[in-house]
């Protein structure tokens, strides 16, 4: 199933887009798409039978916004250096272990949300990512297979960075990574049996039309599964937490001087294969 969230910032309604790609809305059925609805067995059932019986209403989507597609977010925990291109790209050694930070869940917005650069920033960047998304609560997952049960679906995330505040402003990698509406996510929440092998997805970024990004989540470094059980055993993950698994090479920061960073007036364009495509123009903050 694809999930998502329309409606206006903060009063999104649950929907679902069907097989023929109509928008079907889905709030006579559940409250919203969240951790809760991901750890129901029984109300999954309900929305999956309303949408092959076709009797759902129908939205008319033309001029309706796209929100995050998840609600009540948790944790959004990232993983950091997960491709070997990036890795490569950047000068760095492909790390021993995942690299681990968090993003706060404020910084998510809608797929089509305009994106704001920081106020005295000059190296804001891009970057596509696969995000994985808990559907059961997980802890000290002992194998693969154990972890991939533990997923609900997979969205496309963009993981927009600002380079300086994350690398020469001393201390941890957060202060560019939690900027105000660096986390566009979406547009839908695909479902882990919609997505046979995470590990073959390809994925996509263009700025201002010309192609930066093209990889594939079969250079990962950690897989998905692997990065699941990985988080499992120092943090317990809910329902609703979200994943973001890392970035292929061709962001700015990887490229030769000067550096192409974002600027108000950028539009940047990204898709994962089967999870849909994001666009966002950049304003100043």
């Amino acid at each position: 199933m694809k999930l998502l969230r329309v409606g206006t910032a903060g009063a999104e309604r649950p929907a679902l887009l069907d097989a023929d790609g109509t928008l079907r809305d889905l709030s006579g059925i559940v409250k919203d798409i969240d951790g809760e609805l991901l750890a129901d067995e029984t109300a999954l059932g309900r929305v999956r039978s309303a949408a092959e019986s076709g009797e759902l209403p129908v939205l008319d989507a033309a001029g309706l916004r796209v929100g995050p597609p998840l609600g009540r977010l948790g944790k959004i925990v990232c993983i950091g250096l997960n491709y070997h291109d990036h890795a490569a790209e950047t000068g760095a050694e492909p790390p021993a272990e995942p690299v681990v930070f968090f993003k706060a869940a404020d910084t998510v917005v809608g797929p089509y949300d305009t994106v704001l650069v920081p106020r005295g920033s000059v190296k804001t960047d891009w970057e596509v990512e696969l995000a994985v998304v808990i559907g059961r609560t997980a802890r000290y997952l002992e194998s693969d297979e154990e972890a991939l049960a533990h997923v609900a679906g997979y969205a496309v995330a963009h993981d927009v960075s600002e380079r300086e505040f994350q690398i020469e402003r001393g201390g941890t990698w957060d202060k560019g990574k939690n900027c105000e509406t660096f986390n566009p996510l979406g547009p839908w929440l695909v479902t882990a049996d919609e997505v046979p092998d995470p590990q073959a997805l390809g994925l996509r970024l263009w700025v201002n039309g010309e192609l930066k990004q093209d990889g594939n989540t079969s250079d990962q470094i950690f897989p998905v599964a692997e990065v699941v059980r990985y988080v499992s055993q120092f943090m317990t993950l809910y329902p609703g937490d979200v994943i973001n698994t890392g970035t292929p090479a061709g962001v700015a920061l990887g490229m030769p001087e000067p550096k192409p960073f974002l600027r108000a007036g950028d539009v940047v364009e990204l898709e994962i294969e089967g999870l849909g495509r994001q666009r966002q123009e950049l304003k100043n903050a």
